[in-house]
């Protein structure tokens, strides 16, 4: 077995969805906390209060502020021997394509329930990704610390409503709200007791007892979930791995990640379930072997992580291959050649000069000003990944700047806005960057796009919402009948795709019965 094969097998790159709210990010934090991950051993909070440091994976200024997630975040930290690259993604629904990008570059994803609230409407959303990608899907239970649901119905509620089968691997002893710890359902089938730490910033003591025991101890509480257990071997089977690689079940971990109950069996079954990277296939169809040359594909482009260098860094996913630091590869855009002397690896906003990667990590190049999301840098053999698709907008509005005196920024800003996908940009070809088209999965896009046009870039902008409702791709031949159109524009993004947007989807409706011949596609994720 090769170098390369061996240090892929050691590699588990996966990313944590959830609804807002659900504890994607707190459980985020305690994952690196249980890795050893955090200088101190200390854990951080979604909102930093008192002397409480922010979460890592939320170092954006907004990001603190609203105490939510609104770009993804690369950390990558050891356990058990193992390489551990966590992809944490936004769970609002406004950046659901962000969501959607990192997601191309997991093996695996953990799906973060609400013991209170179940399966709520984004995480439905986000489970349709990960069905569409064919990823391995783990389920933790959270805040089981608080009064919340019956675990049963729960159970039943994933099975119903996503259509995995459910396999619970831990079972929770004491009602939701008050939890006592959990039951193994597989091997000797004992209990595992947690005890509280200060606002769960330290590991939480665990204490593993025997059946026996835990029914002296725990009494009623330990004699309830025993018969709980006994009707689920009855309906619903223990995990079979190769149900679970096949994405067709999922195993379900209860916890609570706030006082760190169930955070360090979920992270064992990280290591123990989560597939290492497997050969990644190209547009030709053609699977590439892990030991093949080195080759990745950009998932992720973020500008200013470092306030104080204005920098922009590409991310890609190593697929094959040894990535050294200062090798030179080829651009499948360009068929150029591309140095990649400034590679980094991420913790969150920080950041260290990397020398090597292999096969499932994540690497950040500085001032890849010419790599967008979907390219590939690879050495020979060529390979192309294919694009990454973008999301159906469903909000648009023109964006000026208050201050013609900024305007340069103003520019700079919007294209790099572009490049990142925090919104789409649209032009009109004969108004060019006045006053382009912003269009956006969801208003709270053009919150954040205002707020680092002015703090990132000092372009003070207005933003005002047109009479836009819906979007369909099209092409030259269809532009001018459709721009002949009442109610109708085509405008264009720096790629060159062609948009048409109608002012009514009645109006759409009626276009595509009556004038069939024109391109009109829908994108994804529509609606």
């Amino acid at each position: 077995m090769s170098d390369v094969v061996e240090e892929a097998a050691r590699r588990r790159t996966f990313a944590i969805i959830s609804h807002p709210d659900a504890g994607k990010t707190t459980l985020t934090e305690k994952f690196l906390l249980y890795g050893g991950a955090l200088s101190g051993g200390t854990a951080g909070a979604v909102r930093g209060r008192g002397g409480q440091r922010a979460a890592t994976s939320d170092w954006m200024e907004m990001e603190q502020k609203r105490g939510i997630s609104i770009t993804s975040t690369v950390l990558q930290f050891p356990h058990r021997d193992h390489v551990l690259n966590l992809l944490d993604t936004p769970g609002h629904r406004d950046f659901s394509e962000d969501t959607y990008r990192v997601l191309a570059a997991a093996d695996a994803a953990i799906m973060v329930l609400d013991a209170a609230k179940g399966i709520e409407p984004q995480t439905l959303k986000l489970f349709e990704v990960c069905r569409d990608r064919g990823l391995p899907l783990l389920s933790f239970i959270n805040k089981w610390d608080r009064p919340g649901r019956d675990a049963i119905e729960l159970i039943d509620e994933i099975e119903k409503q996503i259509g995995l089968t459910p396999a619970p691997v831990t079972w929770p002893v004491g009602l939701s709200g008050d939890f006592r710890g959990v039951a193994h359902r597989a091997g000797d089938g004992g209990f595992t007791r947690f005890t509280r730490t200060s606002h769960g910033s330290t590991m939480a003591p665990e204490e593993h007892v025997s059946a026996e025991r835990a029914a002296e101890e725990e009494g009623e509480a330990w004699f309830a979930a025993q018969e709980e257990l006994d009707l689920l071997d009855v309906i619903v089977p223990e995990l079979d791995p190769k149900a679970f690689l096949a994405a067709e079940a999922t195993p379900v971990f209860f916890g609570s990640a706030l006082t760190n109950f169930g955070v360090g069996m979920l992270l064992d079954a990280v290591v123990d379930l989560v597939p290492s990277p497997t050969p990644r296939t190209g547009v030709d169809g053609v699977p590439r072997p892990l030991d093949a040359p080195f080759a990745g594909f950009v998932f992720k482009v973020q500008a200013n992580m470092d306030p104080s260098h204005r920098d922009r860094i590409a991310f890609f996913r190593v697929c094959s291959g040894r990535f050294e630091r200062g090798m030179t590869v080829t651009h499948d855009k360009t068929g150029k050649p591309f140095a990649t002397k400034y590679a980094h690896t991420a913790f969150g906003r920080e950041r260290e000069t990397l020398e090597e990667a292999y096969p499932g990590d994540v690497v950040g190049l500085v001032n890849a000003s010419e790599l967008r999301v979907g390219d590939a840098l690879y050495v020979d053999p060529p390979i192309s990944f294919g694009d990454i698709p973008s999301f159906a907008p469903n909000h648009f509005s023109t964006a000026r700047t208050t201050d013609t005196g900024r305007y340069k920024q103003f520019r700079r800003g919007i294209s790099q806005l572009d490049e990142e996908g925090v919104v789409q940009v649209l032009r009109d070809p004969d108004l060019g960057d006045v006053a382009p088209v912003l269009a956006a999965v969801g208003p709270m896009q053009f919150d954040v796009a205002k707020h680092r046009l002015e703090n990132e870039f000092g372009a003070p902008v207005e933003f005002n919402p047109t009479a836009y409702r819906v979007a369909r791709l099209t092409d030259e031949e269809s532009e001018p009948v459709l721009r002949a159109m009442s109610g109708v524009t085509v405008l264009r993004r720096a790629d060159g795709t062609r948009y048409a947007l109608f002012e009514s989807p009645y109006w759409l409706d009626r276009v595509e019965r009556e004038q069939p011949e024109l391109t009109l596609d829908r994108m994804l994720a529509e609606g």
